[in-house]
């Protein structure tokens, strides 16, 4: 049986803090145990707050092309300009800004968002590494807590043909993030040839269900019970190869 756990009691994450540390004693406050083989899926938002990765617009001087994005986009030219650093590439502006991130995932604004961050004129980036901050914060806890997890630092991503936006993972330590199940067979024998499921992205889907988008004030999820295979698999590999990509 697989259960999902809001921790409940994270305060407002600021730059330098431990969130590991603050994770476990929030969980102990709460009454929940973390345990052996645990899910712990984080908000981008805290990890990048944690991490400085976070943008005081008030110091942001836009370039003309940003002002000129801007008005078309009924958006802040500071922001904008923030949105366009943080691009590798724009793929499309025709609705929303996509872009390419230095990461390589293609999502609306670079990841950068407004919500969830305190102060008027602050926006989060996207982490400047987040396989590398999910790694470091699974160390942690597995150093506080004794047991071994797994992490997934979660962003709200859009998807092409669909409406409605859903958790994805953006980094992930101690599990792999995709489970290959070609060669197994189905209820009537067939065997599969092409199933490759981003178990991933499906638990930072569940998680969502529970941290909310507004004013939920959950930012971490606990999911027990579902056995992934263990490993150091990274993010890069949930990217589509742009030689298979049918939407860029």
């Amino acid at each position: 049986m697989i259960q999902i756990f809001g921790v409940k009691g994270i305060p407002t994450i600021r730059e330098g803090d431990n969130i590991a540390k603050i994770i476990v004693d929030a969980a102990k406050i709460q009454g929940v145990e973390i345990k052996n083989k645990d899910v712990l899926v984080i908000a981008q938002s805290i990890v990048s707050r944690a991490e400085g990765s976070v943008a005081d617009l008030n110091k942001v001087v836009p370039s003309d092309f940003a002002i000129r994005t801007a008005k078309r986009f009924e958006k802040d030219p500071r922001q904008v300009e923030v949105i366009l650093r943080e691009a590798k590439q724009i793929i499309r502006m025709e609705y929303a800004i996509i872009t390419e991130t230095k990461h390589g995932f293609i999502c609306a604004n670079s990841g950068v968002d407004k919500s969830n961050m305190p102060g008027e004129t602050f926006v989060s980036l996207l982490p400047k590494d987040p396989v590398k901050s999910a790694r470091e914060i699974r160390a942690e806890l597995e150093k506080l807590t004794g047991v071994k997890v797994a992490v997934i630092i979660s962003d709200t991503h859009g998807r092409p043909f669909r409406e409605g936006a859903i958790n994805v993972a953006v980094g992930v330590s101690g599990m792999k993030p995709l489970w290959d199940r070609r060669g197994e067979v189905d209820l009537f024998g067939y065997k599969l040839k092409s199933t490759i499921v981003g178990i991933s992205d499906q638990l930072a889907s569940a998680a969502g269900l529970v941290m909310g988008e507004a004013n939920e004030g959950i930012p971490v999820v606990i999911i027990r019970g579902f056995n992934y295979i263990e490993g150091e698999g990274s993010v890069k590999d949930l990217i589509m190869d742009p030689a298979k990509d049918m939407f860029r």
